[in-house]
Parts: C-alpha cells; sequence; structure tokens
C-alpha cells in the first residue's frame, strides 16, 4: 500500500523538524559568526539560517543519500557570499572598496566582526566547520592556495591586538 500524499507531507515535515532540532544551533552559530554580529544581536544570521533551511526544505526529497547539514552549510555560505557585498566599506576618499577587501565595522559585534566577508568565510568554513581547503576553494570559487592565505591572514588579524579606539577630541572653550 502507497503513502497518501498527505501522509507523505507529513512525513517529510517530521523528519525535516527532526533535522532542524539537531542541526540548528550550530548552523545559527555558524551563520553568527559569517555575518560578524553579537550572539545576542543576530538579526542577519537568523534571516540568513532561515532562508538557507528553507531551500533545504524545498529540496529535502532530492536530497536522499546525501547529508542534509552539508546541503545546508553550501547554501548558508553560498547566501552569505552573495549578500556581502550589501555591506560594503567606503574609504575615506569617497571610493568604494571590493566588498569583500575590508572589513564591516559597526561597532559591540561578534568574535570576527574585525575580518573582512571573505575572511570570515573561509575562516568559519575552514576551522569551525573543518571543510578541507580544497572544497572550500571548489565552493566559494578561488585557487586552494588563496584559501590557504586568506585563513593564516584572518588568523593572524585574530591574534592580533585589536585596534584601539581613537581618543576623543579635546573639547576647547569658546569665548
Amino acid at each position: 500500500m502507497r503513502d497518501r500524499p498527505a501522509d507523505q507531507q507529513r512525513r517529510r515535515a517530521r523528519e525535516f523538524d527532526a533535522y532542524v532540532a539537531g542541526a540548528a544551533g550550530r548552523l545559527l552559530h555558524a551563520a553568527t559568526l559569517l555575518t560578524g554580529e553579537a550572539p545576542e544581536h543576530n538579526v542577519r544570521a537568523r534571516r540568513l539560517l532561515t532562508a538557507a533551511l528553507s531551500r533545504t526544505y524545498a529540496e529535502w526529497e532530492r536530497l536522499r543519500g546525501e547529508d542534509p547539514y552539508d546541503h545546508t552549510r553550501q547554501e548558508l555560505a553560498a547566501r552569505f557570499a552573495r549578500g556581502a557585498w550589501r555591506y560594503h566599506h567606503w574609504g575615506a576618499a569617497g571610493g568604494r572598496a571590493l566588498p569583500w577587501a575590508a572589513p564591516r565595522r559597526t561597532g559591540g559585534g561578534g568574535v570576527l566582526e574585525r575580518l573582512s566577508p571573505r575572511e570570515r568565510l573561509v575562516l568559519v568554513l575552514r576551522l569551525y566547520e573543518g571543510v578541507a581547503e580544497e572544497q572550500t576553494a571548489a565552493q566559494i570559487g578561488l585557487p586552494v592556495a588563496r584559501v590557504h592565505a586568506i585563513c593564516s591572514r584572518a588568523v593572524t588579524t585574530l591574534r592580533s591586538k585589536p585596534p584601539r579606539p581613537a581618543a576623543p577630541l579635546p573639547r576647547v572653550a569658546t569665548p
């Protein structure tokens, strides 16, 4: 006897709910690291994760035999990379820097806030998620040597002391 479509939908929803219950915490942490937000204020990370999980749910039936966590992580990374251009840094001369080049500094952010979006992406995939350099390079479309260099630079940046905030300007008495 074949399952009815309604039974299949319920089974699919139960399977996906069980997957989300087990994986959502780690995926949200990865998304929070990617966005550079503070864990308490991770609105962009939550939106990013919701979109990635929605895509995974839409493709749930086609994932038979594949790792749904890997699929969601790839979707999360791809969505972050596509959306990172919106959060660019304007140079002092008014020229626009490449979106991957400059860190997004908002103050009071997360641990990886000092890094550029590309550095965060590589660091999270390589060190937090444990994805091999070759897989990371293939996923984001860079040579393996470049991924290695970006990861090394990001680790060096994190190990260095953060720049101190500029001292406030002295107040000048007005006559």
